[in-house]
């Protein structure tokens, strides 16, 4: 109980301090109140807090110590834990692989391309994690679509499920690869099966390439628009009069139909863009059916970070062992995830941070 009311009284006159500080800033800068006056309100209530301070730290030795201990142990956890974190977060950002590099690979990506969804966990946002580079080495045959999934937590309290993914495409339509980001609140609690995220994913999925198309025919549809104005306006300007078939060699010939398309399309929503209308979005459907029925695979990397040689001997020293210690003894995303084993596929890789 006596450690507690020093800690209670520590943390009373630290606010104390604090609040008379930023009062002092917020007089200065905000209310352009003279210096002296600022400073002398500083002094005032600034003395008597000091005083208050000094007569409590005065009990440290009488037993305080300890729970000052526990809370510097903590801080430092804390700190080391963020600290790795985010030398690893920029060691990815600077290591990602950039897309001329895939373009170069191939829409095979230099192996065989067998059925199935693979799905590669990374904390990127954006670009393409080194982390699928290791993928393409070490495993002689890669899944058939593969998404780069991003787990971010937002500042809103629950994310509706309609709106829990975001998808981007990666490379072009061959690759049949894809970037989502799968959103969720602070008061979201991943309680879902796999299977249950599997299939809110595929949905998700169909959804974006359906509208994806939709608004790709959209934009077809504005150009072709464009295109008909300017030859009506060519038309107006020849001095060839009007119906002699003449301009009708200026329009291209699959224009009423692509009006058509695009025109029936148009008045469907995104979600349900009829796959009959675009041949491509027919055969990216069926292909994503087929690897969904051959089932999902999670690619993890198991990332080990290291410290570079020209390191100070503090960084090398809470990288190498703090660090590193803190990140075997905590929890898995294997665990959270509730992922079978058998679907599981790791990729060991070094951070040198």
């Amino acid at each position: 109980m006596h450690f507690n009311v020093i800690v209670a009284g520590i943390a009373e006159v630290g606010v104390m301090m604090v609040s008379t500080i930023l009062v002092t800033l917020v007089m200065v800068l905000i209310w352009q109140t003279n210096l002296l006056l600022a400073l002398c309100f500083c002094l005032g209530f600034g003395s008597v807090e000091l005083i208050y301070m000094s007569s409590v730290l005065s009990k440290i030795f009488e037993g305080g110590w300890l729970p000052l201990a526990f809370a510097t142990l903590f801080l430092s956890v804390m700190y080391t834990w963020n600290y790795g974190s985010v030398l690893k977060y920029r060691s990815e950002v600077r290591e990602k692989v950039s897309v001329d590099t895939m373009l170069e690979l191939g829409s095979n990506l230099g192996t065989v391309r067998v059925p199935g969804v693979g799905l590669l966990y990374n904390e990127l946002v954006q670009g393409i994690p080194s982390i699928f580079l290791q993928f393409l080495l070490n495993l002689p045959a890669l899944h058939s679509t593969i998404v780069f999934v991003c787990i971010k937590y937002v500042p809103i309290p629950v994310v509706p499920q309609e709106e829990r993914f975001l998808f981007r495409r990666v490379c072009p339509k061959d690759y049949h690869i894809f970037r989502c980001v799968a959103r969720y609140g602070y008061k979201d609690v991943r309680k879902e099966d796999h299977q249950a995220f599997e299939q809110l994913l595929i949905e998700s999925l169909e959804k974006f390439l359906r509208r994806e198309a939709l608004e790709t025919a959209l934009e077809l549809e504005g150009n072709l628009t464009d295109e008909l104005d300017s030859v009506s306006a060519n038309a107006r300007e020849s001095d060839l009069p009007v119906g002699t078939g003449a301009d009708e060699l200026r329009i291209p010939l699959m224009h009423d139909q692509k009006l058509e398309e695009t025109g029936t399309s148009s008045a469907l929503p995104s979600s349900y863009m009829s796959s009959d209308e675009d041949p491509g979005l027919e055969y990216e459907l069926s292909a994503l059916r087929e690897a969904t029925e051959s089932g999902f695979t999670y690619l993890l990397g198991h990332g080990d970070v290291r410290a570079k040689k020209n390191s100070f001997f503090f960084k090398k020293l809470v990288i190498n062992y703090f660090y590193t210690f803190l990140r075997n003894n905590c929890r898995g995303g294997t665990a959270n995830m509730r992922v079978p084993h058998t679907n599981i596929i790791q990729v060991g890789m070094t951070y040198m941070v």
